[in-house]
C-alpha cells in the first residue's frame, strides 16, 4: 500500500518523464527536490482535478488525495507556461479551475485531458499554441551547447527560467540518481564515487536536504511514501552533470 510509481522517458525535447501513480491507504508523502516543473491530472471518487506544479528546492511533506490515479507530465528545465513562469512556481503550484473527465482549462482555453500515452500529443498542441515556451539560452545550455552570452547573463536567464541557479539543477539531479541507485542495493560507497560526492558524509547530507531519506532507509524501502519512481530506469537515462 502506497504510492505505486510508473514512468517513461520522453522522445520530446519539451517533456523530461510521463508518469502514473496511484495512491492507497496513504494521505502523506515525502516530496523530493525537482528540477522540473508539471501538469498533474487525478481522478478521485468520481471527480478530476488538474494542476501545475513547480520545481521544488528541497524536500518536505505534502498531502495525497487518498484512493486517487495520477498522469504527470514533468517537462524539461528551461520550459515554462506563458505568463507563469517556472520561477514563480518554485516550491508551490497552481490548482487547474473546472476540470472534468474528459477537458481542463488552461490559459483561457479548454484542452483534452491527456492519459499516458498521449501527453506529448497535448504537449505539442500547447507549444504550438504559444501557451509552452522555452528559454533557448537554457536549452542550449542543456544540450550541451555554447551560447554567445556573458557567465552573468546565462545565470540571470538560468535563474529567471527556472527559479534555481544552475549549481542547484545539477545537485538536484544528482541526489535523485543517487536515491534510485542507492534503491536499487548499490553500496554507497559505490555511489559517491559513481556520483562524484566528496565523501559518504556529503551524500548524507544531500539526502538529508533533497531526498528527506538516508541511504539505509532507501535501500530498505522504509520512511514511507515518497514522490520519487525509485524502480524506473528513466530516472538514470539523462546524463549527470556534476
Amino acid at each position: 500500500m502506497g504510492l505505486t510509481f510508473t514512468t517513461r522517458a520522453s522522445d520530446s525535447a519539451w517533456v523530461d518523464a510521463v508518469w502514473t501513480s496511484t495512491s492507497e491507504q496513504v494521505t502523506t508523502m515525502t516530496s523530493v527536490a525537482t528540477p522540473c516543473w508539471g501538469l498533474v491530472f487525478w481522478e478521485q471518487r468520481g471527480r478530476s482535478y488538474a494542476s501545475v506544479t513547480g520545481p521544488e528546492s528541497r524536500t518536505g511533506t505534502a498531502p495525497v488525495p487518498e484512493g486517487a490515479t495520477f498522469t504527470g507530465i514533468e517537462f524539461a528545465v528551461g520550459t515554462s507556461l506563458r505568463g507563469l513562469p517556472a520561477s514563480s512556481l518554485l516550491d508551490s503550484g497552481v490548482e487547474l479551475p473546472d476540470a472534468t473527465r474528459r477537458t481542463f482549462q488552461l490559459d483561457r482555453t479548454r484542452w483534452e485531458t491527456p492519459g499516458p500515452d498521449d501527453a506529448e500529443a497535448l504537449v505539442d498542441r500547447l507549444v504550438r499554441s504559444g501557451v509552452v515556451i522555452r528559454d533557448p539560452v537554457v536549452a542550449s545550455l542543456r544540450q550541451g551547447r555554447a551560447y554567445e552570452v556573458s557567465p552573468r547573463t546565462v545565470e540571470r536567464r538560468f535563474r529567471a527560467a527556472t527559479g534555481l541557479t544552475q549549481g542547484a539543477v545539477r545537485q538536484i539531479e544528482r541526489v535523485r540518481a543517487a536515491a534510485v541507485l542507492l534503491a536499487r542495493g548499490v553500496p554507497v560507497a559505490d555511489v559517491v564515487v559513481t556520483l562524484d560526492y566528496f565523501d559518504e558524509p556529503h551524500l548524507a547530507r544531500a539526502l538529508q536536504r533533497y531526498v528527506g531519506r538516508t541511504a539505509r532507509q532507501l535501500r530498505d524501502g522504509a520512511g514511507g511514501a515518497l514522490a520519487l519512481p525509485l524502480d524506473a530506469v528513466d530516472q538514470l537515462d539523462h546524463p549527470v552533470r556534476v
